[in-house]
């Protein structure tokens, strides 16, 4: 613990930044910072987003809607540089006042639709397409409590444990060992779940899983955050097997290269207009 005590103020003020990675990005206030038209496609479907986990999720689902030969869920996919502040600018702001990836707006409507919120455009696309959400209502249950649970729990993986553990300026014991216990008592969530469950809700692939794997597929496959000897993720057996399970999906392996601008080349599709964009095959 560090030898300084924290004293609060009575209000508390902004006036410096606070350190860490995305330090220079970060700001107590909502809105615009600058004029910036997004670019635009020829599909209905406009997507401007990036490949984190939270962007992963939608491409995901439009993949594997493209895949089911859905004409309709073609769609444009435009990068949003979160470290430069495109999420600032005017015409990102306007489909989603709250400044972060994704986004769509989908112009198959009069007005058209924006849609922001990973979960909310997940359950948009479903519901559009009649895929990949049970019209069961006790199962179509399940799969939304799995999403929510998701949505919830992400906080504490990415905001909370991520920031403290990778990002962060200085290490603080306290607060990696609170995210740390939480983050491991979620996996365990999923891992009892998963011990009798193919996919989060039975014997069916939803929506659920997909935005799930995103988060916990890359903690468990890929290391995020660089944890995976810290938080032992190799003992949350079922979950590895879930995930591994998902990633074998073509629409999958498609969807994570989306709007991704890291990494190999050939694991690359920054901008995206049609299948062809996938052409260059994936490095193992």
């Amino acid at each position: 613990m560090s030898e300084e005590t924290y004293t609060l103020p009575k209000v508390w003020q902004w006036d410096k930044e606070s350190g860490g990675r995305f330090a220079s990005i970060n700001r107590p206030i909502a809105g615009a910072t600058h004029e910036k038209e997004l670019p635009a496609g020829e599909h209905d479907l406009q997507l401007h987003s990036l490949a984190t986990p939270n962007g992963v999720k939608v491409t995901i689902l439009l993949e594997e809607l493209v895949e089911l030969g859905i004409e309709d869920a073609e769609y444009d996919a435009y990068p949003i540089n979160i470290g430069e502040g495109d999420q600032f600018g005017s015409g990102f702001v306007a489909i989603n006042p709250n400044s972060k990836i994704p986004a769509l707006l989908d112009r198959s409507t009069n007005p058209p639709t924006r849609i922001f919120e990973s979960g909310a455009i997940l359950v948009y696309l479903a519901e559009k397409f009649g895929q990949f959400l049970p019209t069961d209502p006790s199962q179509r249950a399940e799969c939304m409590s799995w999403l929510m649970w998701q949505m919830g729990s992400a906080p504490y993986l990415g905001g909370g444990f991520g920031h403290f553990y990778a990002y962060a300026p200085e290490k603080i014991e306290y607060c990696i060992n609170r995210y740390a216990m939480e983050v491991k008592r979620l996996l365990d969530v999923l891992d009892q779940h998963l011990a009798s469950n193919t996919y989060l809700c039975g014997d069916e692939y939803t929506i659920a899983d997909m935005a799930n794997y995103a988060w916990w597929g890359a903690l468990v496959l890929h290391n995020i955050y660089d944890a995976s000897e810290f938080l032992d993720v190799a003992s949350y057996t079922n979950v590895v097997r879930w995930a591994e399970q998902i990633e074998e999906r073509p629409a999958v392996q498609r969807g994570r290269r989306v709007n991704r601008p890291w990494g190999p080349e050939e694991t690359r599709v920054v901008e995206r207009h049609s299948p062809a964009d996938f052409e260059v095959a994936p490095a193992d």
